[in-house]
């Protein structure tokens, strides 16, 4: 089964792609651990998108479509995967329809509130990168890690004016999406609100598994 994920950060969707690769056994490909990883094994797209990176330029479609064709070629993908950050644009989404047949895209909506509230709240050991969270996952002692007693971080993009910073550039980027795959009838609205666990079954009755 071919999945897409769409939905703002801090909608869970990375939560919930973790549990339905393993409910479903396919593959979840996220573009930012894609990224990562070419440029940590200085692959010639990882050159490339490094180098862009450190420009401060954005990633164009060509590379990350490329990327994602890529990773399409490994045996893993064969029975279908959960794709997680692409596609971003029309272009990319036309890229992907060329490449692959599309089963069903799940839209995680979530209201601005609880968004806030859900990334507001990370905090972040900076030596191992083990994230916490003051009222869902909190430390035993208030801003000090489990393991390494080293103070919690917040991370820049955790705070409150970069969070609707970035849901103004989803909302931009994003609300296209969402109308082409409606036209397309793809689209699987979903409420993220709940505890992964309900959020899940109501994916999995969503796309009638």
């Amino acid at each position: 089964m071919n999945l897409v994920f769409l939905g703002p950060p801090g909608a869970g969707k990375g939560t919930i792609a973790a549990l339905a690769k393993e409910r479903l056994d396919i593959p979840h490909i996220s573009t930012g651990d894609l990224f990562r990883a070419a440029i940590k094994n200085e692959t010639e797209l990882g050159k490339q998108v490094k180098s862009i990176l450190a420009s401060g330029e954005l990633v164009p479609d060509s590379v990350t479509v490329a990327m994602v064709r890529e990773r399409f070629l490994l045996k893993d993908t064969d029975n279908g995967f959960i794709l997680d950050g692409f596609p971003r644009t029309i272009a990319q989404a036309d890229s992907l329809a060329e490449m692959k047949f599309i089963d069903h895209v799940v839209n995680f909506e979530l209201g601005r509130e609880e968004i806030v509230k859900r990334l507001s709240g990370r905090r972040m050991c900076k030596s191992t990168g083990r994230i916490y969270h003051i009222i869902y996952n909190p430390p035993k002692v208030e801003g000090i890690d489990d393991e390494t007693n080293e103070p919690l971080i917040q991370r820049e993009d955790d705070k409150e004016e970069a969070i609707l910073n970035r849901l103004e550039v989803y909302d931009r980027q994003t609300a296209p999406l969402i109308e082409y795959y409606e036209k397309k009838g793809l689209l699987r609205n979903i409420d993220a609100k709940g505890a992964p666990e309900s959020v899940l079954a109501q994916m999995l009755e969503a796309i009638g598994r």
